[in-house]
């Protein structure tokens, strides 16, 4: 199987972590605007918040000005909570590469730099592990037509961003970006996973 943009659920990651008696876990991801990923995993059954936020670099450049600026090493991220008796850190994988184009370096679409490159904030060697399994299970599947570069980066630290972006699709549904960019990576995350989604 092949997905030009993954349009079709991705296969089940080999491995994954266990459930456990945690009644909540947390992950880190950046897949571009973090408009668009806060959006898609608000949706998510078992996704108990979403904050938006930067990861990469040192708390005195994690503002908006410096990252658009280009002189910081943070990536536009999204850190949420999420249940994991409901839903797993590797549905969670499922669910991000699908959300985005992982096989492009530094851009997503016509965003382009270093802020909304694809990367996994790993928190745990298992963490780790899990990601860097299902990377090579989804390129060894060509589930896309060209390798994915998302990174794996042990995670310092997460800066939330400025109040403003803060669920900012639901709260700016007919602004530019969102009906153009946010709006339709919500929507194709709600067909392929329609049966994960909050009733």
């Amino acid at each position: 199987m092949t997905a030009t943009h993954a349009s079709e659920i991705p296969p089940k990651p080999a491995i994954d972590l266990p459930a456990g008696t945690a009644k909540e876990a947390t992950a880190i991801f950046a897949g571009g605007c973090f408009w668009c990923t806060e959006a898609v995993f608000r949706q998510i059954k078992g996704v108990k918040s979403v904050t938006s936020g930067y990861s990469g670099d040192t708390k005195e450049k994690a503002n908006y000005e410096a990252v658009c600026a280009h002189i910081t090493k943070h990536a536009e991220a999204i850190k949420f909570v999420y249940d994991p008796a409901q839903i797993s850190y590797g549905q969670l994988l499922q669910i991000f590469f699908v959300a985005h184009d992982p096989t492009t370096l530094d851009r997503q679409g016509a965003d382009r730099g270093h802020q909304y490159r694809s990367a996994i904030f790993f928190q745990s060697p298992e963490e780790k592990k899990v990601a860097e399994a299902y990377i090579k299970q989804l390129d060894a599947a060509k589930y896309f037509p060209a390798p994915i570069v998302t990174t794996l980066e042990p995670l310092t630290e997460f800066y939330p961003a400025e109040d403003y972006h803060q669920n900012f699709v639901a709260l700016n549904p007919n602004q530019g970006y969102v009906r153009q960019c946010s709006l339709p990576k919500v929507q194709k995350i709600r067909e392929v996973f329609s049966e994960w989604l909050k009733k």
